[in-house]
């Protein structure tokens, strides 16, 4: 059954071309998630959507379609949105990447689209991007069913403190580490943290110089056990730009 959409807040993920006049386009929409659409005739010079279609715009979009790939019917860009740049942008399209690799087409999470939305508006205004990054890993993560624990020991249920070491464990949370124990543990325990670090990022404040380095460390092996395997093209960049 054909069903039309109209007025939907969305963003660009995606574009990639469709016969020799149209394009697919990956969106992701308040309140309906990713979804795939068919732009007919976007990549003809004259088109109107062709200048619009643009990553990390805040857009409103109409479709219609019952089947997997629907038809874009409208698009309109509602402006005030700072272009990104420089590193920004890259951040931008790690942003993207997860959302394409990990979240399920036709999948509504509006927690999550605003999460999306409030990091650009906070990268394209400049601002520190270790909050902006592990606040919308946080969310995406809860959303899909992977909420962290952070401030009490899974083991023990006593709650986390800032000067104790502990272990992350995958799909569970921290665990206190015994003294002596280093930076890493065995098995599937994550890189060691500090109590504070935890709870700094259980608290959403990544002021601390520490707090920054160890929560992105922890994210980066959550999100990668999570990925499944997946690669990660943008991380891949970021790293070689940095090593250059």
């Amino acid at each position: 059954m054909s069903k039309r959409v109209d007025g939907q807040a969305a963003y660009v993920l995606h574009l990639h071309p469709y016969s020799e006049t149209s394009l697919v386009v990956d969106v992701f929409s308040r309140d309906h998630g990713r979804v795939p659409l068919l732009a007919r005739g976007a990549r003809r010079p004259r088109s109107a959507m062709r200048g619009m279609l643009m990553s990390f715009q805040p857009l409103e979009l109409g479709w219609f379609g019952g089947g997997e790939v629907k038809t874009l019917a409208k698009v309109e860009w509602l402006g005030g949105m700072p272009l990104l740049g420089g590193r920004c942008l890259l951040l931008g399209y790690y942003l993207n990447e997860l959302l394409l690799k990990m979240l399920p087409r036709e999948d509504a999470h509006a927690a999550l689209f605003d999460a999306y939305a409030a990091a650009l508006q906070a990268l394209a205004e400049g601002a520190a991007d270790a909050p902006e990054l592990r606040r919308f890993e946080k969310t995406l993560l809860r959303e899909l069913g992977y909420g962290l624990t952070l401030d009490v020991d899974v083991e023990t249920g006593r709650p986390v403190v800032p000067e104790g070491r502990y272990a992350f464990l995958i799909e569970r949370g921290p665990v206190a580490t015994r003294v002596g124990a280093g930076d890493t543990a065995s098995g599937d325990d994550g890189p060691a943290l500090s109590g504070k670090t935890l709870l700094d990022m259980a608290a959403d404040d990544y002021s601390d110089p520490r707090t920054r380095l160890e929560s992105r460390r922890l994210m980066r092996q959550l999100i990668s056990h999570h990925l499944g395997g997946k690669s990660l093209q943008s991380r891949r960049v970021f790293i070689e730009l940095q090593e250059l």
